[in-house]
């Protein structure tokens, strides 16, 4: 996809924009501070140009998921969404300050943390799985890092349903960590598509690198990893401390035939929990929704192209404000919210003012009289 430039963050009620976060390819994110109550959060933002149905779908699609599932501890939380004064849909989610996009390459991660990050993102995806959805895009740039040092599954842009699939869905793939059906075009995402993600994610963390990239130069285009994923040959991690039991439940996630993978998000996670026991490691705890547990709201339409959410029409500016000592993007935000919640005191009418002081004084007047009338003064 052509590389472009980031768009203009937009102006949006009770925000303050800080700095750009990053630009991916068909969306902004940008840091903003939160008036109300006071915290730093993510903004994803469309670019300009909303007219492509596809991106208004996806992006839509987006906000649905992440309200079914942000709940859950290992999963990106959304605030709030809608759509900015400009005409472009945004996205408030929960601002994580680190992710695993750079680090699995600049330095060696201890296996214990590995396994942990592992099992919480099963986690996610079993939970995202039993609420008949897929993610597509799980590789180690989209887990975020939390300010509590948590990681946490992001990016469902181009997430799916499992049980309905559309004719025209779009086919979106990260190259090197996905499954050779994926990459064949025989399917557009399944559980067991994401088992192999999820397990050549963990095989990044721990190599240094995506499973079937090479180290020499001109090794790793889009062709030759294709070629390499379609013959799924695992090639074992070269570190002493990654046990053999767990070279084995990386090889099984990622089998070149789906059927012979784990059966399910949980059962990797089960696999790596095991490891873990074997390791005199304490089993990270599996978060997952009970059997019976089904989202509390109607399931996600991914065939919704449509503006949806609070919209910002215009922006109010009221020339006599501009002396305020506020400035930026917060200062005018709330302007725009308060403005028409209660008349300016020297715009009231002088009327009622008028009329409350002759009463007021009529009826002290009274009170005067009957207190005289009653000691025997009058």
């Amino acid at each position: 996809m052509a590389t472009r430039l980031p768009s203009a963050p937009p102006i949006l009620p009770g925000l303050a924009y800080i700095r750009p976060l990053g630009s991916g390819g068909f969306a902004d994110v940008f840091l903003y501070e939160q008036d109300m109550p006071r915290r730093n959060v993510a903004v994803k933002v469309l670019p300009s140009d909303v007219r492509d149905p596809d991106l208004r779908r996806m992006f839509n699609a987006e906000a649905d998921v992440l309200a079914h599932l942000s709940a859950h501890p290992s999963i990106v939380t959304v605030y709030q969404a809608g759509i900015s004064a400009d005409g472009r849909p945004y996205i408030v989610m929960e601002y994580c300050p680190g992710s695993l996009a750079q680090r699995y390459r600049i330095e060696r991660m201890p296996v214990e943390e590995v396994l942990a990050i592992g099992v919480r993102m099963a986690g996610a995806l079993e939970s995202a799985h039993r609420a008949g959805l897929v993610h597509r895009d799980v590789k180690p740039s989209n887990i975020l890092i939390t300010t509590f040092g948590t990681p946490v599954l992001a990016d469902f842009g181009i997430s799916s349903s499992l049980i309905q699939k559309s004719a025209d869905e779009v086919l979106a793939m990260s190259i090197p960590w996905s499954a050779p059906e994926v990459i064949a075009e025989q399917t557009a995402g399944s559980i067991a598509s994401e088992v192999w993600s999820l397990g050549a994610t963990v095989y990044s963390l721990l190599a240094g690198h995506s499973p079937f990239e090479r180290r020499e130069r001109g090794q790793n285009t889009k062709e030759l990893l294709r070629r390499r994923i379609a013959r799924a040959s695992y090639t074992e991690i070269p570190r002493a401390d990654v046990p053999e039991s767990l070279q084995t439940v990386l090889s099984t996630s990622m089998s070149r035939d789906p059927a012979r993978r784990h059966t399910s998000a949980r059962a990797f996670a089960d696999a790596l929990r095991e490891v873990q026991a074997e390791l005199g490691l304490s089993p990270t705890s599996l978060e997952i929704p009970d059997e019976e547990w089904a989202p509390a709201s109607a399931g996600v339409d991914f065939t919704d192209s449509a503006l949806r959410g609070p919209a910002r029409s215009h922006l109010e500016r009221d020339s006599t404000r501009k002396r305020r000592s506020s400035t930026g993007v917060s200062g005018l935000a709330r302007d725009e919210d308060t403005e028409f919640s209660s008349p300016s005191p020297s715009r009231r009418s002088a009327v009622p003012w008028i009329v409350g002081g002759v009463v007021g004084l009529a009826v002290a007047g009274g009170a005067v009289l009957v207190a005289m009338f009653a000691t025997g003064v009058l």
